[in-house]
Parts: C-alpha cells; structure tokens; sequence
C-alpha cells in the first residue's frame, strides 16, 4: 500500500529519521547514562524500543498511562514528572506491585503531597523515590528553590515512605530565538538550583541527582555533566522547535497528510484539518506547514475544516493530498489513535498511541 492511499487527516511516521534522532540526542549529550528522554511526544511502544535498542535506560512520563507503556516495555528507570494527588497516588503504588522490574519515582512540591504520598507507600510497606521539582521560572508547577524546598526536603527525610533523591528543573519557557541569549536565560535561571545543591551539601544530605530541561534548552543543559537531560519532542521534532532551536539538528519524522476537500472561493482552499488532527493552541498561522507549499496561509480553522490562502493562480483541486509539519507535534500526535510507518511511499506498519489514554490497565 502507498501512503497516498490511506485516509486523511493521518499521520505518517518515518523510523529512519527516528533512529537518526534518537542517535542525534546521543550525539549532543555524550553520555547515553545522562539521558532520560519525555516520551509524551510520542507516546507508542515503537519509541519505547527504538531508545532502548539505542542504550537508553532512563524515562520521563506525564501520566499514569505512559508510566505504565514505559514498564510494560522493559524500561528501567521511571521518572513520573508529575506530582500525584488523589486516585494517581494509588495508581502508582499499584505500577510498582505490577512491574516490580521497573524503577519508579515522582516528583513533589508541597510537604502536603509528600505526607499524602509517603503515607499510602509507607501503610503498603513500601517505599518511592521522590524528586523535588523546582520552579525555575516556568510558574506552572514546582517550589521556588530559596522559598521552602529545603524544609520540604528535610521533611521527605523524615517521613516513612518516601526516599529522597534529587532534583527536576524543567524551564521550557526559555525559548529565546538567539541561542546565545537562550543560553544566558537558562545559566541564570539554573544558578538557583546550585544554591540549593550547596544548601543540601551543607545540611549533610546526599548530594542530588538533577534532572534538567526539555527540548529548547537540550543543547545548553547537555554540555553539563552535573545533570541528566530530558528532551521529548527530538525525538519527532516539528516546525515550532526547528524555528526556535535552529542550532538543534534533528529532523520532522512525523508528517500530516491531508486533502483538498473543497475550494470555497477563487483564492481560497480547504482541507480535512481540523482542530480535531492538528494542535490548534497556536494562533492560526502557526498550526502547520507545508514545505512544498511555502505560501500556504492558514486563515480560518474549525472541527474539521481549515481553510488557507491560496492565491489567484493557485491550482488546487478537491482530493490533492498536501503533506505538512506541525508546529507543536506532541499534542498533535494526541489526536490520533495511530501513526503510519512509511518508507519509501510505502506504508510498512503502525504505531499505536497507546498511552494518548489516559489508563491503559492501571
């Protein structure tokens, strides 16, 4: 079969630019032991395996689901970069009885959540690695690193259940086009988490194992030794990081193919590429790209439509396919139940998205 004759919107998966991906990321860090890859760009047991075959060992997840596809596959060692309040406590504990072959840990930001937490693994005579996460500039989630996190960490060292282990730093809001100034932006924001090292050194804790970055600081946060780093979209990449992290080389390994599906006035197509195919959190001309038809304008997007300018002399008709680039491939990929593998045109498999749920068994 070619890829021409599957169904749109669909996505198509190239293995061979993956392997070169995954083996770019290698390349920059130096030391495969100081990678643990995000895989919710991703989200298949095809990723999984490919990192593995690759010498990687180390994960980080979002969400119970992609916990247990990272176990389910014979990771190693998992990072579950998300604090887990309610049900996700019990969830987790129940992963670790699952596959005991598997390391887990979480991360934790309020003394609340590490009594919560350590109390159910402790009553289950057990026992979690626990990250702190800090909030070094991206006030989404985390403790400031001068403003309570070594009280929450004298308190996980006191409290049964809980096993102390180091430190997650994500700033992925740095995404300053000049790398040079991206650089500076992160040095600054990281020299927080250095006080703190020196404050746990001094109160005579284990020095911490730190977890840093993601995508747009990969290329600074490699160059440290101190620290494993933790890129997720590289792995598939797409056409927000590639403008942004130009001195980043990896490659799109995922495209969109989509068609013509009406031609609403002499300037103006439409394709079958809704809100519901492609990421739509961007303003509107920053949804997709189609390399082969750079001036392609995005104008207007519903549930199933999205209508571009064409130009007057365009020669579109209904059931062209276009092939495009997400600018934000991780949430896009959410949206499908599967991507297609093709090589050289020809549709050679499927990778199930197998953790877009949000339970797989647990």
């Amino acid at each position: 079969m070619q890829f021409t004759e599957l169904d749109s919107p669909c996505l198509l998966v190239d293995p061979a630019v993956v392997k070169k991906n995954i083996q770019e990321m290698i390349r920059m860090v130096g030391d495969v032991d100081r990678l643990r890859p995000h895989i919710k760009t991703h989200k298949t047991a095809e990723g999984i395996q490919m990192m593995i075959h690759a010498g990687i060992s180390k994960f980080k997840c979002a969400t119970i689901a992609e916990a247990e596809l990272l176990a389910s596959n014979n990771a190693k060692d998992i990072l579950l970069a998300y604090q887990p309040v309610g049900p996700k406590i019990e969830r987790l504990y129940q992963l670790t009885q699952s596959y005991p072959a598997s390391k887990f840990a979480c991360v934790i930001d309020h003394i609340s959540s590490a009594a919560a937490i350590g109390n159910y693994f402790n009553q289950h005579q057990s026992t979690i690695e626990v990250y702190i996460d800090l909030n070094v500039g991206m006030n989404r989630t985390g403790i400031l690193a001068n403003d309570g996190a070594m009280e929450l960490i004298a308190s996980i060292h006191q409290t049964p259940g809980l096993h102390f282990k180091g430190l997650h730093a994500y700033d992925g809001h740095h995404r300053q086009l000049d790398y040079a100034e991206r650089e500076k932006a992160c040095n600054e924001g990281f020299s927080q988490v250095y006080d703190l090292i020196d404050e746990i050194k001094a109160k005579g804790f284990p020095s911490p194992i730190i977890i840093a970055g993601g995508s747009p600081s990969f290329s600074i946060h490699c160059k440290k030794p101190d620290r494993e780093c933790s890129p997720g979209t590289n792995i598939f990449w797409d056409k927000g990081y590639a403008t942004i992290c130009s001195e980043q080389d990896f490659e799109p390994a995922v495209k969109v193919l989509t068609r013509v599906i009406s031609l609403p006035a002499p300037d103006r197509i439409c394709v079958d590429l809704g809100h519901k195919a492609i990421a739509s959190e961007n303003e509107i001309s920053k949804r997709i790209f189609f390399p082969s038809h750079p001036s392609l304008k995005p104008i207007s997007q519903s549930e199933e439509h999205l209508v571009l300018e064409a130009g007057m002399d365009h020669s579109f008709k209904p059931g062209d396919i276009l092939i495009g680039i997400p600018y934000h491939i991780c949430p896009t990929v959410a949206l499908h139940e599967s991507l297609h593998q093709v090589q050289n045109e020809a549709v050679t498999g499927e990778w199930k998205v197998a953790a877009r749920r949000r339970k797989i068994n647990i």
